[in-house]
């Protein structure tokens, strides 16, 4: 392991001290943008393409999109991701936690499960629980305080880690764009069942110092019965920025979450009353802490340079009743109490860096860019798992005994990348990449206890390494508009969950594999003038050594590569201002959109007894359609939008019959539209309000067989909120 590492670190350190070394040739139009540089400031439109550079990140020939948070026409106060996310196509998201405080996306046919197929990141540096064995999202910032958000599909996972989904970064405001020594901020809102929200924020710049902070705070009942909640994070970065060049950077998030978990319904019971909620006593409590150190060094006018050191200091907490729900949570007429809970309790502790350097550079005729990054990661997760809990009602993790399971995993990362922009000539780029990961991952602890004695789990540790290759091209057809195609490998290490199984029902495949496989994107974007924008694109994504479990001949459940799936279709995004195409009007706007995906996701092979070829896969709309209209009159705006999503089946089974416990079964279509209304009183005043779900469409996302369920679980009913934000 030690030869591993020094040998990794000799190369990608090679590499950073002598890219800047190439001959350079001066350019004003190789100019990187730094990283906090904000994007499509003069546009009102929320949805712009990526730049094809970034700070020290390359985008050219990638499926990209950015998200500009002032200008989304929706509720970003409640984490709305259909709203904010709605010109973004074929991202399917589980609506099922009270305000978003658990976000779910995927794409192409991938779980959305808390967005762990995306690589998920602020700033540029990981949030998820762990990357390689727990890749969930718990924590996710407010998006009141982000300024944009970055999602790079395919060939991304060159840049950023293996993930098939691709990347999503929240950029948090900083400060940069305040010009004065100090500035105020506040948005309060209100809104349907207790809503209250308070963020606050406060920035400036003095000499060769900007500094930015916020505090956000939101509580409420929740649509359902038994979903209160409170959610509060705290965020401060300073810069110092030592010379015209060199920058230093610190910055620190702290967040508190807690949530009162209604649970899963029947199919039947949603039909009746999808508000009830039969689970009074099931709570989730995260802590999340995510310090970050940046350093921005311009070499030269074309190489610039930049390293973030970070760390997860991440509680993940949970206690309920967590039986089927055709099982009643109810008083034990023997002891007069209820039964005990289940108590699970997660620690994080993660430190990574990552440098990475960029230089534009000519080599014959060619006007090339290179980019190549280096990173370290180092994970640990301390789980503490089925405790017996108490019969109390409120929030409480407190167990009698010990826990049944005590384990500790671990993770252990080297990556590096390399990536160029050959400019073949001023309208044609070929960009190839290449990635090396080696990741090891351990487990030791006590996985159970039968008859009073524990079973401990050996200790497993996998090493393993891969290479992963990539090539992505450009070509402008005009000024604005390029055709782009990629082809890029990635792959989704085995997760702690596999190296765990119950001693006493489940069997781990000692030759379990890594799920491994490709993205493949082809299309077409671009802007025609100042009133019309599009992208449409082809994609396949293959996805081989699919980790399933299985019943053996035996009756023994066995976690193994259950097959291969893979997903095609196509994903347009349409977006069209007629008054800027045919009037010269400037007091009046209008905004139409578009944003349509059709994904063709099924099993393409199965391994041993898992009968799943042909099948499609489970979680998997086939059609999901976000369109609407924008109108807006000198300072008054109002935006209609529609979201429609086709049925998707939750087991890879394909079961439509919903189960007696509403465990799996068809998920059904469904369709919700949101108004939204803005009012600019002047620079220093804003009035926003929204009607999300204006028709009380009873509708429901997922369905779950255990946390934080089980059975299927309700998205909310209509609500409205209202906010009056100030900046001073």
């Amino acid at each position: 392991m030690i030869k591993c590492y020094a040998t990794t670190l000799f190369i990608l350190l090679f590499f950073q001290q002598n890219l800047a070394q190439i001959k350079i040739k001066d350019s004003s139009q190789w100019n990187n943008l730094p990283d906090l540089t904000v994007v499509g400031r003069n546009s009102k439109s929320d949805y712009q393409q990526m730049p094809e550079i970034v700070g020290t990140n390359i985008y050219a020939g990638k499926k990209n999109a950015l998200i500009v948070l002032d200008n989304v026409q929706g509720n970003v106060v409640n984490n709305t991701m259909r709203q904010v996310l709605a010109k973004v196509p074929g991202i399917h998201i589980w609506e099922s936690d009270p305000s978003g405080i658990q976000i779910g996306i995927a794409t192409r046919g991938l779980s959305p499960n808390r967005s762990w197929e995306f690589n998920v990141r602020q700033n540029g540096y990981d949030i998820a629980a762990d990357p390689f064995g727990y890749p969930e999202a718990y924590y996710n910032p407010p998006l009141q305080a982000v300024q944009r958000i970055e999602i790079v599909r395919g060939q991304g996972a060159l840049q950023y880690g293996p993930q098939f989904g691709g990347l999503i970064n929240y950029i948090i405001k900083n400060g940069s764009e305040i010009n004065k020594a100090f500035e105020f901020e506040t948005q309060q809102s209100t809104g349907s069942f207790g809503l209250r929200n308070n963020f606050t924020a406060i920035g400036g710049k003095k000499g060769n110092i900007n500094y930015y902070g916020f505090f956000d705070q939101r509580d409420g009942d929740g649509w359902r019965e038994n979903s209160n909640y409170f959610t509060k994070a705290g965020f401060g970065t300073i810069t110092y920025q030592l010379n015209k060049a060199f920058s230093i950077s610190f910055e620190l998030m702290h967040s508190r979450i807690r949530s009162q978990q209604p649970g899963g319904l029947t199919d039947q019971q949603i039909s009746n009353d999808a508000r009830q909620s039969l689970r009074p006593r099931n709570w989730l409590d995260v802590t999340w802490t995510t310090p970050a150190l940046i350093l921005n060094y311009q070499i030269n006018n074309n190489t610039r340079w930049n390293t973030k050191l970070y760390g997860t200091i991440g509680d993940r907490n949970s206690v309920g009743f967590l039986l089927p729900i055709n099982i009643k949570d109810s008083i034990n007429q023997t002891t007069l109490q209820y039964n005990n809970r289940l108590v699970n309790i997660d620690r994080y502790r993660n430190a990574g860096l990552e440098s990475r350097i960029i230089t534009n550079y000519q080599l014959g005729k060619f006007n090339n860019t290179i980019s190549a990054g280096l990173r370290l990661y180092t994970g640990s997760t301390s789980r503490l798992a089925d405790g017996k809990g108490n019969t109390n009602s409120d929030y409480d993790i407190s167990i009698d005994g010990i826990f049944q399971r005590d384990i500790k995993f671990t993770s252990n990362n080297i990556a590096g990348f390399i990536e160029n922009i050959f400019r073949i000539n001023d309208r044609f780029y070929i960009i190839p990449g290449i990635r090396y990961e080696w990741l090891e991952g351990a487990a030791a602890g006590r996985n159970g206890i039968i008859n009073g004695s524990p079973i401990t789990l050996q200790n497993i540790t996998r090493s393993r390494y891969f290479l992963l290759s990539g090539i992505g091209s450009e070509f402008h057809i005009t000024a604005q508009t390029e055709l782009y195609a990629n082809i890029s490998q990635a792959y989704r290490p085995i997760q702690f969950a596999n190296l765990q199984a119950p001693p006493t029902t489940d069997i781990v495949d000692p030759n379990l594999k890594d799920a491994k496989g490709f993205n493949f994107d082809f299309g077409y974007r671009g802007k025609i003038r100042n009133f019309f924008q599009f992208d449409m694109s082809v994609f396949y994504l293959q996805y081989n050594n699919r980790i399933g479990t299985i019943t053996t001949s035996d009756n023994n459940r066995l976690v193994t590569n259950v097959g291969a799936s893979n997903s095609k279709g196509f994903e347009s995004y349409v977006e069209f201002n007629p008054i800027r195409a045919f009037t010269n009007s400037e007091q009046l706007d209008c905004i139409l959109f578009s944003s349509f995906a059709y994904t063709d996701a099924k099993y393409s092979s199965n391994f041993l007894n898992a009968n799943t070829k042909g099948k499609r896969v489970e979680n998997a709309p086939s059609e999901i359609f976000r369109g609407g209209i924008s109108f807006g009159v000198k300072q008054l705006l109002l935006s209609i939008q529609l979201s429609k999503v086709s049925a998707s089946y939750s087991d890879a089974n394909n079961t439509i019959k919903p189960s007696s416990n509403g465990n799996i079964g068809l998920i059904p279509a469904y369709t919700v539209t949101d108004l939204f209304g803005s009012y600019k009183f002047s620079k220093s005043i804003q009035i926003k309000t929204g009607v999300n779900n204006v028709f009380n469409a009873i509708y429901f996302t997922r369905r779950s067989g255990g946390y934080p369920g089980p059975g299927a679980l309700p998205a909310d009913g209509q609500n409205y909120f209202l906010t009056i934000g100030v900046k001073l």
